[in-house]
C-alpha cells in the first residue's frame, strides 16, 4: 500500500529521524515546520504556523497523507499557556487534515512528563512508582501532554482514523537548535571542558547520579513510531518508548569522558546545573568554533542547558517499562552509551564539535 507521511515539526530531533526512517523504507514524506530548512533529500518541505489555522490550511491543501505524525511543541513560561498553545497547535493541525479525508493514523509524540508532571512540578508531589507503565493513571495537575492526547481522542473519534501515542524518555539523537537536545548539549559541554581544562563535572542531582535510568535512541523512536502507525494490533494504544537497556550515570558518565579524552571530575554530591556551568562561556565557544573552523559559533544554537539540567537533576528514579511494545511486537533494542558515540562521531564528521 503506497504510504504517504506528513510529519508535523520534520526539523526537530524526532522529525529528522523520522523523516529519514520512512524515506529509507520507500514512504512520500511531507515535512511541516515554521522554518523548513530544506536539509533532507526527498522530503516535500512545506512552511506553515501550526498556530495559524487559516494559513495551515492552505499549506496542506492538495496533500493525501495517509499518516500524519506529531513531534513538535511551543515552550512556554507557563503550564497554563502550554496547555493553550501546545493543545491549539495539535487541534489546528488535524482540522486541517481533516478536509483531505485521507488520514488513516495520527500519532503523536509526547514523553514522561505524562508521568513526572508538567516542568512547573516536574518530578515532584505524588508520582507513580517505577518502572513507569501505560496504564497508569494521570497525574492529578494540569498537563499539556493530556491536552494534546484530548484533542486526538475527540479528532479521533469524529474523524474516524486510528491513533498511536509515543512517550519516549530523554531523546539522544542528532538535531541542531533543538530546545530538548541532552546528546549535543553534553558534547557542547565536554568540548569546553576538553578546550579550556574545566572541570567534566557531573551537573545533576545524587539521585541521578546513583539511581537507575534510561533513555530514548532518536532513531529507534522513529523505527517505533513507523511500526505502530502500521502495525494493527498497535492501533488506539500508547506506549513507551526507550532502548530497552537501563544504566546509572556513575557508570555513564566517565564513558562520555573517556570519549572526549578527557578525565571526570569526581561527582562533588550535589547538583551544580549546567546553566550555572556554562553561563559567560558564549565567547569561549565562539573561539573553540573559530580555530578549529566549526560551522555554528553561536553556543545558544546548540545547547540547551535548561532541560538537561532538568532531567538530570530529578529527585527520583526514573525507569520505563516496555513491557506493552515487546508484547505487541517491537523488539529493537540499542546501548545507551552507542546511542551518545554515534551521535558525538556524527557531529564530529559534521563539523559541528572539534
Amino acid at each position: 500500500m503506497s504510504r504517504t507521511a506528513l510529519i508535523a515539526g520534520v526539523t526537530g530531533i524526532v522529525g529528522i529521524n523520522l523523516a529519514q526512517q520512512l524515506l529509507a523504507n520507500g514512504w512520500q514524506v511531507h515535512g511541516l515546520a515554521r522554518r523548513p530548512a530544506n536539509n533532507i533529500e526527498g522530503v516535500n518541505f512545506i512552511a506553515a504556523d501550526l498556530l495559524d489555522p487559516s494559513a495551515l490550511r492552505s499549506a496542506v491543501a492538495g496533500l493525501k497523507p495517509t499518516h500524519l505524525f506529531l513531534t513538535t511543541w511551543l515552550r512556554q513560561p507557563t503550564e497554563a499557556e502550554n496547555i493553550r498553545v501546545n493543545s491549539a497547535m495539535v487541534r489546528n493541525i488535524l482540522q486541517a487534515v481533516s478536509h483531505t479525508k485521507s488520514v488513516k493514523h495520527v500519532a503523536l509524540v509526547t514523553g514522561l512528563k505524562h508521568y513526572l508532571g508538567p516542568f512547573e512540578a516536574y518530578g515532584k508531589g505524588n508520582l507513580p512508582a517505577t518502572p513507569f507503565r501505560e496504564e497508569q493513571p494521570r497525574l492529578d495537575i494540569e498537563n499539556f501532554y493530556y491536552a494534546q492526547e484530548d484533542e486526538l481522542f475527540a479528532s479521533a473519534t469524529h474523524h474516524l482514523f486510528n491513533w498511536t501515542i509515543h512517550r519516549p524518555h530523554t531523546i539522544v539523537g542528532f538535531a541542531l537548535g533543538n530546545a530538548m537536545n541532552m546528546g549535543v548539549t553534553l558534547a557542547v559541554y565536554a568540548t569546553i571542558c576538553r578546550e579550556t581544562g574545566r572541570p567534566f563535572l557531573f551537573p545533576g542531582s545524587a539521585t541521578q547520579w546513583n539511581s537507575l535510568t534510561d533513555m530514548t535512541d532518536a532513531r529507534l523512536l522513529a523505527r517505533h513510531l513507523e511500526w505502530a502507525s502500521t502495525t494493527p494490533a498497535a492501533r488506539d494504544h500508547a506506549f513507551n518508548v526507550v532502548n530497552g537497556d537501563v544504566f546509572r550515570w556513575s557508570w555513564m558518565w566517565p564513558r562520555l569522558a573517556s570519549w572526549f579524552g578527557i578525565e571526570p571530575a569526581p561527582f562533588p554530591g550535589h547538583a551544580t546545573p549546567l546553566e550555572q556551568q556554562l553561563a559567560g562561556t558564549e565567547e569561549i565557544w565562539s573561539n573553540i568554533a573559530k580555530s578549529h573552523n566549526l560551522i555554528e559559533p553561536n553556543l545558544n544554537n546548540l545547547a540547551s542547558a535548561w532541560h538537561t539540567d532538568a532531567d538530570l537533576g530529578r529527585p527520583i528514579e526514573v525507569v520505563t517499562d516496555m513491557s506493552k511494545s515487546r508484547k505487541f511486537g517491537f523488539l529493537d533494542y540499542q546501548p545507551t552509551d552507542e546511542s551518545f558515540f554515534d551521535l558525538f562521531t556524527r557531529l564530529r564528521h559534521d563539523r559541528i564539535i572539534p
